[in-house]
């Protein structure tokens, strides 16, 4: 059992969660609200999340990326805890799970959701495996900001709705940005196996020093987005005011981001999947509060 949660690896979904709360959350105040609806989009999204766990894990193997050289977390493939085949049925279960617990949310959302559960299956068997592997590629972090940013915000908003709204959008991008910088804690960690492995990941390709000054960007620029978009009218200021709490904790992993390289990092990638988890539950509570009572 506990080589299975290695495998899952819990601490990355916040990445998943945070954006599907969120994006239940601004349909909250909506007639046709359904808690039933908020729960499936949850329970998908952590499947989703999972098999692209596993999918990374036994991908990475296959490839030759994941050696005992390796500075992150243990990955039950590579180390041998679990067979290469055992992981691989269990991504594939996931994901057929997904698609049979997301199946209602077709039938409710229609053809825009079909479409985004495709590319969301495709992504998550791409984002390692394939013939382009997306996180090979330097596509990784763009990859984290569609697929747990604007799929998953707007996407679980759409939903409920039936609709889109900008401030779906502006969280969507906003998350998106949050996730992003996870995505480049991790790549940033490995940039010396990467490199041998000829895995050409962001880091690989824009260095070390360049990554660091990515991270500040990606990590500060979610408060700009909702600064912005309440000075415009589109989100509503408590909401706003609550998760700006979050960037102490924001500021505090750039800094020690900064300031630790290589496996040193590993605490900060699973601080900065709480810094999204945070922020989430943050703006969430601020919506929860202004609800007419």
């Amino acid at each position: 059992m506990n080589s299975w949660l290695l495998a899952i690896r819990p601490r990355t979904l916040p990445a998943v969660i945070g954006p599907l709360l969120i994006g239940n959350m601004l349909a909250l105040e909506l007639e046709q609200f359904s808690w039933l609806i908020a729960g499936i989009s949850m329970l998908c999204g952590i499947l989703l999340q999972i098999s692209v766990n596993l999918a990374n894990d036994y991908f990475d193997f296959k490839n030759g990326i994941d050696t005992e050289e390796r500075l992150g977390p243990v990955r039950v493939t590579q180390s041998g805890m679990l067979s290469p085949n055992a992981v691989r049925n269990a991504m594939v279960l996931c994901l057929v799970l997904a698609f049979i617990v997301g199946f209602y949310l077709i039938i409710h959302g229609g053809w825009p959701i079909a479409i985004l559960a495709v590319a969301s299956i495709l992504g998550a068997l791409c984002y390692s495996g394939g013939p382009y592997p997306l996180a090979s590629h330097g596509l990784g972090e763009v990859a984290a900001f569609v697929f747990f940013g604007l799929v998953a915000v707007v996407g679980s908003y759409f939903i409920q709705a039936g609709d889109t709204s900008l401030s779906a959008w502006l969280l969507g991008s906003a998350i998106g940005f949050f996730n992003a910088a996870i995505m480049l804690v991790n790549n940033t960690r490995d940039i010396n196996t990467d490199t041998k492995a000829g895995k050409n990941t962001l880091a690989v390709r824009i260095g070390e020093a360049q990554s660091k000054l990515l991270y500040q960007s990606l990590v500060f620029m979610p408060f700009v987005i909702i600064i912005v978009g309440f000075l415009l009218g589109f989100l509503q200021g408590l909401p706003v005011l609550l998760a700006g709490v979050s960037f102490v904790i924001a500021r505090r992993l750039s800094q020690a981001f900064q300031d630790n390289t290589g496996e040193a990092l590993n605490p900060i990638l699973g601080q900065t999947a709480k810094l999204t988890m945070t922020f989430s539950a943050l703006f969430s509570a601020g919506i929860l509060f202004t609800l007419p009572h």
